[in-house]
This record gives structure tokens, sequence and C-alpha cells, in this order.
């Protein structure tokens, strides 16, 4: 889609804030610095206002600490007290002052001189490189092994040349023999196939040195192909050619002085660092070495995809420090584990660590089509892991990295997320990009670096480490049963607690994986909250009908005081009206601004088309990990309340609501959207996630105590069950009496405060679920009339059909329900779940249903399950 001619908005701007009259008198009251914190009442107001003020009073919050339970001494190790008072700093912002020198003509050729000034030289990087890792023990193996296999691969099937000239030898031998031993005819010849294949096996088992020197060659051409060669002279060129055009498509590349400052005293440590970012854009690749490069930081080696190795823009990737992998280890045409390939890999990891050099590793595997992180997948991240395990290295400091944007230079991903194919990189497509770039603005980037935490620490922390439960495990049970829910969570201590510890494979397995959530989880958390997060989420969850631009400065000022007190960091400052003004440019393909006859006001509406919905949700994803664990808890306070109007029994005359009961749904939830978005570290429990959910909710008085000769009493089969809460997640010192424990794990019950903002924020909270639930229980809805196995190919594409049909015949409440993502999510969630069964045909998947879910009966309860926690 193109961009929408920005004339409505921009000539007004300053015509609005100016203004006579109540609206301009309006927004001037609300144009107030972003750091004031003159609170206005809105429907986000959720609190008392004494509590509020008190909270919103505090400074900018520091984000990216590092675990206190995982990596204490890291936490410890590289922060001080003055590191968040250090504040931000606008990197593409460079003059005379950056540089040793002072005058017209320094400030003429300031750029030039600043990265003339960068500390960076040719034995920064690694030596010998290639030599080292074709010489080493892993590879020579790997390329005998490969030799072996490829032999006995070929001497399994006939020589038909060999075969041809016995044939032909024993026609002539044959020749004039009479006609009844035509039969004898036919057994020489089974046995001519037979000599011929022996005598290819007894030649092929003899060591081919012509072979292995084939595979010698070939191994060598994959490792050009992949080491990346870092050249000083053009990281310099290349920044100062990206000062230039970071300046001219961005207004600003924010980072925070401290974070950098721990980023600067862990290179002292003389350990390689391995980056995590999340991985958004395709600048990101670019990004964080023209960061550390501005800062004399040795730029780190990227691990890129095959797909961007295109003449001459793929040398200069790897002069930059770019190397490329395969999206599959998994490449060979028989769909076999490429051992070869695997091991020239790893060395190639394990050579680098050993030089001392840093990595930047993207966890997600590809750019985010949804605005929201991927799971990570932890496959070169697992080669650092067992490198560090070997003993090869004593150490490895981890750094996550949140990124974020106002507007992504790609714009959007609407073309993928329809179910277009995606468009293969080309250097005609990267020419036509940057010319594209060149002509408009994409507002400005935050990048955040997190503490930097030792692996070697985080892998000690996790020596003790029982079979965690499978969501079909944890879920499926209380779907099928739902009266059985309360006694399974209640008794989950007792199943993790008698499992047997793992095997060392499984262990491992599982180590590596908590530790790329953990490093995701940090990172996401990191990500700064943009001035299009918000407008996009308030226009799609708050004023989906439109609204007045007045009003939505208001619900803009709100909800960045929000997103504060939750301790999340914003990408932008200044005044709110100019800062709306500014979102809603960027935003233009998705919003139409019109000018009505009220005191000159303007009002927005959000466009309907299914791009525009899909363009919208994708930045308004960018807050949902603040408000994540509060909307998991409105959502199911909707499934608690309709279990207690459809079983009187377990409900009150005043609608009282068990918190235990609440968490328990709650719990259900974050296991059922855990392709959708993180909830807690891997090191917490999502029961006490969610209790802390629910004590920010009451504190914010949108959810009340009810007072003790209110709680309702309790039934017989109620009054058996033991009231067991999780250990909480926050230390506890052991010298602490128990009785203020104790008094905190009794039940209390709850009830939904009935101020007109409070229960608008609930619903405002149930709406950012909207898209989600609504995929989720229209997929389950299509698994009602599942019918044959079908390959997950043809499945995903029928089922993305059936959401996008359904957005077009307005059938959807939520038209950005229909994303591919969710799709694949979705379908990825009822696997674990236990609904589908994989099968492999060839190098193809083919999905069934399990024996749980043959009878429809089963299948209802999964739809209804996954509707008791969205809006009526």
């Amino acid at each position: 889609m193109e961009e929408a001619p920005p004339l409505a908005v921009n000539t007004d701007i300053h015509s609005l804030s100016t203004s006579p009259g109540p609206v301009g008198s309006r927004l001037k009251l609300l144009g107030d610095e972003w750091g004031e914190r003159s609170y206005i009442p809105s429907v986000f107001r959720a609190a008392t206002l004494k509590w509020k003020e008190a909270f919103l009073s505090r400074k900018r919050p520091f984000v990216g600490r590092c675990c206190h339970v995982c990596t204490p001494q890291s936490r410890d190790k590289l922060f001080n007290s003055n590191i968040p008072s250090l504040g931000l700093h606008n990197v593409i912002y460079i003059n005379e002052t950056h540089t040793r020198y002072r005058g017209w003509l320094a400030r003429r050729l300031c750029y030039f001189l600043f990265v003339q000034e960068r500390d960076v030289h040719k034995d920064m990087f690694p030596k010998n490189v290639v030599e080292n890792v074709l010489n080493s023990n892993r590879v020579q193996m790997a390329i005998v092994e490969f030799t072996e296999t490829f032999s006995v691969a070929t001497s399994m099937q006939p020589d038909s040349k060999l075969c041809n000239k016995l044939k032909r030898k024993a026609r002539t031998v044959l020749k004039g023999v009479v006609a009844f031993i035509s039969s004898a005819f036919l057994r020489a010849q089974t046995a001519v196939v037979d000599a011929s294949e022996t005598s290819s096996t007894v030649i092929t088992m003899q060591p081919n040195h012509k072979l292995i020197n084939k595979v010698k060659k070939q191994t060598e051409k994959v490792l050009q192909e992949m080491v990346a060669f870092v050249s000083p002279t053009l990281l310099r060129l290349t920044g100062w050619v990206l000062l230039k055009l970071f300046n001219s498509f961005f207004w600003s590349i924010q980072i925070h002085r401290g974070q950098l400052e721990m980023v600067k005293a862990a290179t002292e440590l003389n350990a390689p660092l391995v980056f995590l970012p999340v991985h958004k854009s395709h600048i990101d690749y670019l990004l964080l070495t023209f960061i550390l490069f501005c800062h004399n930081i040795k730029a780190p080696h990227i691990a890129a995809g095959n797909n961007l190795n295109i003449p001459i823009f793929s040398t200069l990737i790897r002069k930059l420090g770019g190397f490329f992998i395969r999206r599959r280890l998994d490449e060979t045409i028989d769909g076999r584990k490429d051992v070869l390939y695997r091991a020239i890999l790893h060395t190639y990891v394990e050579e680098l660590l050993l030089q001392k050099q840093y990595f930047e590793i993207f966890l997600e595997g590809t750019r985010s089509r949804s605005g929201k992180t991927f799971p990570a997948k932890a496959g070169l991240l697992s080669m650092v892991v067992d490198t560090l395990c070997a003993g090869v290295i004593d150490d490895v400091l981890v750094i996550p990295v949140g990124i974020s944007y106002d507007r992504i230079i790609e714009g959007n991903y609407n073309s993928e997320q329809l179910g277009n194919p995606k468009k293969n990189e080309s250097l005609w497509t990267v020419a036509r990009g940057v010319c594209r770039m060149l002509q408009k603005n994409y507002g400005c980037v935050r990048v955040d670096f997190a503490q930097p935490f030792s692996m070697k620490e985080y892998l000690d922390s996790q020596r003790q480490m029982l079979q965690p439960l499978s969501l079909s495990q944890t879920l499926l049970p209380v779907i099928i049963d739902p009266s059985g829910d309360y006694v399974l969570y209640e008794h989950e201590d007792v199943v993790v607690a008698n499992a047997r510890y793992m095997s060392d494979e499984a262990r491992r397995r599982h180590v590596i994986a908590t530790l790329a959530k953990h490093a995701m989880y940090t990172a996401t958390k990191s990500c700064a909250v943009m001035s299009t997060h918000i407008v996009a989420c308030l226009l799609l969850y708050r004023h989906r009908q439109g609204v007045d631009l007045s009003k939505l400065v208001e619900d803009f000022f709100s909800m960045k005081e929000e997103v504060l007190a939750r301790d999340f960091d914003l990408g932008f400052s200044g005044n709110c009206d100019d800062v709306v003004m500014h979102a809603l440019h960027l935003l233009g393909n998705c919003v139409t601004v019109k000018n009505t006859s009220r005191n000159n006001e303007f009002f927005i509406i959000p466009k309907t088309t299914i791009p525009a919905m899909f363009e919208l949700n994708f930045y308004s994803n960018g807050i949902l990990h603040v408000f994540i664990a509060e909307a998991i808890i409105a959502c199911s306070l909707l499934a608690v309340l309709e279990n207690m109007s459809s079983d009187l029994s377990q409900g009150t005359a005043d609608g009282l609501i068990s918190q235990e009961k609440l968490v328990h749904k709650a719990a259900g939830l974050c296991h059922l959207l855990a392709y959708e978005v993180a909830v807690a570290l891997p090191c917490q429990r999502i029961y006490q996630v969610c209790h802390e959910a629910v004590e920010r909710i009451v504190q914010y008085g949108v959810l009340l105590v009810a007072e003790d000769d209110q709680e309702p009493s309790l039934s017989p089969s109620e009054q058996s069950w033991e009231k067991k809460f999780p250990d909480p997640v926050t230390w506890r010192s052991d010298e602490e009496g128990d009785s203020d424990y104790d008094e905190e794990q009794r039940d209390r019950y709850l009830k939904i405060s009935q101020l007109q903002e409070h229960k608008e924020f609930i619903t405002f909270l149930q709406r950012l679920l909207g898209p989600l639930l609504e995929a989720y229980s229209s997929a389950a809805i299509f698994v009602y009339n599942f019918t044959s196995p079908v390959s997950e190919t043809e499945y995903m594409q029928n089922l993305h059909k059936y959401l996008i049909a359904r957005v077009e015949k307005q059938l959807s409440v939520y038209g950005e329900c229909a994303t591919l993502s969710l799709v694949k999510n979705t379908i990825a969630s009822f696997k674990d779940l236990g609904v589908f069964v994989e099968k492999k045909e060839g190098r193809s998947t083919v999905l069934e249903l399990s024996e749980t879910f043959l009878p429809h009966e089963n299948r209802q309860k999964l739809v209804d399950y996954i509707l008791s926690f969205s809006i009526p």
C-alpha cells in the first residue's frame, strides 16, 4: 500500500494547538511535556487518585535488568546506581563537538571526521579462520563420515556400465545354445546383476582418495560462502553512508547511555559477547553494528539467512561481519541430517568464540510479521552453549536487545499476512527498497541493550531440572473435564515433584530452550513503546468507530502514563498533541481524518479494509506485552462469571469471584496463548504471575476485595479443597514468621467495581485479546468440521481462507484475526494440545485428529472453552 498524503494532517498541526476556543485550549492543556505528571481523568484511570499520583511521580523506568533468580551475580556486577540517570542519546546526531576538531570545516566534514576517529582496526577481527576450521578434527571426521556414507549409498545401486558389459559377454557365451536352456539364461542374467553389485561394492569399499579430495573442495567452497571477512575500511565507509541515510529517513535513533556503559564494561571482561535482538525489520542487521561502531565497540558477527546471499549485496554483508547460514540445517535431498554442514558451522562458531569475537543472533529466525516476537529457536545458540559446556571457552556474556520502530522500513507485511508467497530478495529489490526509503520518513527508532549476564552462571543455576509438563498434560484435562480443572491445578506440584529427572540430551535441549526464552522475554520487555503503538491500539480497541482528536489525545496521554506505571519505557517525548499528529501521519494508510463542524474539531476513523486492520494490528501489538497479564485476567473474569451463571452452586447472588478460581482460569489461558506472547520468565510460575496481576488490578480499584461478612459460605466440596498457592516469585526471608505468609494464602473473594471508567477499562483489556481469541475459537470451529487426514500446508491454507471469508462477509468482530501468523500459531498450539497427530509422509507433514477429539462432543468442548474467554 502506498503512503497516504500527509497534507490533510500536517497543515493543521499548529493551527489545532494554537486555535482559540475550547478545542485549542484543551489541546494546550494536554500539550504539556510528557515528563510532567498533570494527570487527566479518562478511561484508563484505574486506581484511586491518591495512589495514582504517588505511583506516576516516579522517574522514567530503567529497563533490561537481568534475572535476580537465575543470574544474581550478573545483576549486581555491571550495574550501579548512577547508570539509570545517564539518560538518552540520539546516535545519528553528530556535529563538530563529537570530533577533535572545531571550525566551519569541521562542521562541514563532521560525519567524515567522526567515522575516521572510530577505534576499528584489523587486529580486532579473527585470523586464519578458514584454515583452522578445515583442519579441525570435527570437520575432518565429518568429511570421512560423509565420504563413507556417500560410498555406501552409491554401492547399493548396480553400476549400469559394468552390468551392461557383463550382459554382453553373457550373450556371446550363450549364443547358439538350444532353446530349452533359456531358463538358464535368465538365471545367468540375475547372476550378472549380482556380480556387478558385488564388484561395485568391492571397488567402492576401498579408500577413495579422489572422492575425499572432492568432498574437501566442496567443504572449502561451503566455508568460503559462509565465513565473514570484516573490513575496517568498509566499516568506516558504511558508517559514513549510514549516518547520511539514517538522518534522511529517521528522525532519531535513541539509545540509553547507561545501557551502553554496561555493554562497554562487559567488553572489558575479555569474554565473547552474544547479542540476542528481536527481529522486526531488515534494517536490524545494520542498526546494531552501526551503534556499536559509533561507540568503539567491536562489530559482531551476524548470523544471516542464505536468502540474503545475493550478488554484490552478499559481499557487502560479509565485509560488515555477516555470515550466511541455511534457514534449515537439514536441507539434504533425502531430508536427513547434513552432518558435514553442521560440523562446519559448529566449528566456525567455536573458532570465532575462541578468538573472542562477538555474535549477533536473531533467535526468532525471521522477521516478525505480526508485531509480536516469535517463539525463540535456539539452533545457533545451542552451538554456543555446547562450546561453553565443552570447556573450550571460560564464559560467554549474553545481551538481549530490544528494538522499536515508529514505522518499519518495510511499511507492513500485509501481502504475506494475506497468504501471498514471500518475494525472494534480489539486488533489484534491495536497490528499489533504498530508493523508496529515501523518499519517506519513518519516524523514530529506539534500541535498548539489556544488562549483560553470564551464560555460565545461568547454566549453573539450572542444575536441578525436572521434566516440564506439556500443554496436553496441563490444559487438555481441563477442556475435556471442566469440573476437574481445580483439582488438576491444585495438584500440579505433586505431578512435577514425582516426575523423573530428564535424560542428559533432554535436559540439554530444555536448558537451551529456557535460555532462549529467557533472553527473548527480556528483549521483548526491554522494547520501548512507540507513539504509533499507542495510537493504533487506541483506534482498534478503544475507538474502533472513530474518535475526536481531542479525546484521542486525552487517552493517549493517559495510556502513556499507564505504560510508565508498569515499568515499561517510551520511545518518544514532546507535546502529546504533536506526538499524536506525528503518529497519525505515519499511520496515514490506515486512518481517515475528517474535519467536523464542531469547533473545527478533527474526527479520526480507523479504516475497515483488511490491509488497514492488519497494519494497525501490527503496530498495536507493540504494546500488547505491557498489558498482557492484566488482559488475561480480564478475559478470565468472563470465563469465571460464565461458570458461575451456568452452575449457581458455585456463585453467589452478590457476584463474588474466588481469586483462586480466577487465577486457575488465567493460567489455562496463558498456556493456550503460549505461542502469542510470553507472560512470564521460564524461571517464574505462571500461577504466581497471575496472582500478582490480580493484585495490581485490585490496587487500581477495578477489582474490589469483599469484606469478611460478604464472603460466601463454602459448599461441602469446596471445604475439602486445599488452599495451596505456589511460592511467590519475589524473595522471602526464611527468618520471617509464617503467620503473614499463611494469611496471604487464604482465598479471597472479589467483585468488579461498578464505576463506569473501571468497567470500560476491563472491556478495553478484554478487547486487546479479542483478535487472538477469535482466531483460536474460529480455528476450533473449523476443527469441529474436520473429517479426513490432510497435509499441514493444505490445512493451513484452508483455515486461512475460512478466516478471510468470515472477515469479508463481516461475520468477524475483529478483522485482524485472519492474519497468517495467527493461523500458524493456532495450528502449532492445537498440535501441542493434542488435537492433531502429526505423521510424516516423505518431506511433508499430514495432520489427523487424535483419538481424544474424534468424538464431536470433545470438539465442542474445545470451542466452548475458548469462547468462554471472549466478550459475548
